[in-house]
């Protein structure tokens, strides 16, 4: 059933700040969360320390780029009309991907501490502008999913054969470790080098919600709206490789939030996709620091990926989806 849009997201907004206080609360040692902040900046104790250097990048990190992914799905299903839309859909986080293993591989990480979230930016434009180019400027949505279809799978070979040829079983683990997605041993500069680009993506959706309701009417018929279904696809596309690219590239690989939360949400918004938008976005965060505690309370010998966690609760609703689509299809 539909509700208020500013009575879910303002319960989204409290729920974001209660998990952030828990994120910043919940871990291997206590702190005094007051004291800490109030000499995070220039305090040497303990606490402050913890803080700084641990969790708050931690939780900063996992704010950004849930919200990244839950937006970027909320718009990528917008666009093609599909609620099994996600937002690597056309290569984005595949590439990115690739980037960042490619440094990690041939050791180039050490030329500079920022190289792999850099490299990631980078190979997530390239696939992106090799779809572009695959697809052609005015194609159709078939064409440009089946084009996303073949980076992805390029891009996910090339994944496989540097794991195949890694040159030691450290090297392999590494890289592995990688694409599971991890928030940990992650600093305030690796957030400050993310936060830019992601931002730009943000800025880039801002107007398209409008776009998108027309869109839900056929193009035709948003054609006649005023909207250029082509120019609006590529627009779209270049703010989600450019946020997600960067989240993937920080964050490594962490699946199904941007396919989730937008399916979860979107019965409260009445199925529209201007206000899908920013409650995804807001979804996205919830999910991925609940997910960030989850990963820090649940009791394993080796310290569980937060990427693990997503795609071992996603899977089995991606599965709910598809019987359901079978028994009733979608709206």
């Amino acid at each position: 059933m539909p509700i208020k849009s500013s009575l879910l997201t303002v319960s989204l907004v409290l729920l974001m700040l209660l998990l952030t206080a828990l994120s910043l609360t919940i871990g291997a040692e206590r702190i005094n969360l007051a004291a800490a902040f109030s000499s995070i900046f220039s305090g040497d104790s303990i606490d402050a320390i913890i803080l700084r250097e641990v969790r708050l990048p931690r939780t900063l990190i996992a704010i950004t780029a849930g919200a990244t992914l839950g937006l970027c799905g909320a718009a990528m299903q917008g666009l093609f009309r599909n609620p099994l839309a996600s937002p690597g859909l056309v290569g984005s986080s595949a590439g990115a991907a690739l980037g960042a293993v490619s440094v990690l591989y041939f050791g180039a990480q050490a030329l500079h501490p920022q190289m792999v979230p850099l490299a990631g930016m980078t190979g997530s434009l390239l696939a992106t502008s090799l779809v572009y180019v695959l697809a052609g400027r005015d194609s159709n949505v078939t064409t440009l999913i089946l084009s996303g279809v073949a980076i992805n799978a390029l891009a996910t070979a090339t994944m496989s054969l540097l794991l195949n040829l890694a040159p030691s079983p450290f090297a392999l683990r590494e890289l592995v470790l990688w694409t599971l997605g991890d928030l940990s041993d992650r600093s305030l500069t690796d957030f400050y080098v993310m936060v830019p680009v992601t931002i730009l993506g943000w800025l880039l959706l801002v107007g398209t919600g409008r776009k998108l309701d027309a869109l839900t009417l056929g193009e035709r018929a948003a054609q006649s709206l005023g909207v250029n279904p082509s120019r609006l696809r590529w627009h779209i596309l270049l703010a989600v490789s450019l946020a997600v690219g960067a989240c993937v590239a920080t964050t490594g690989m962490i699946g199904f939030i941007g396919l989730v939360v937008p399916h979860l949400l979107r019965p409260f918004v009445g199925y529209e996709p201007r206000r899908l938008l920013l409650v995804s976005a807001l979804g996205g965060a919830c999910m991925l620091l609940a997910a960030d505690i989850g990963v820090r309370i649940i009791p394993t010998e080796t310290a569980l990926k937060v990427g693990v966690l997503t795609s071992l609760v996603g899977a089995p609703f991606f599965l709910h989806l598809i019987l359901r689509s079978r028994k009733d299809g979608y709206r």
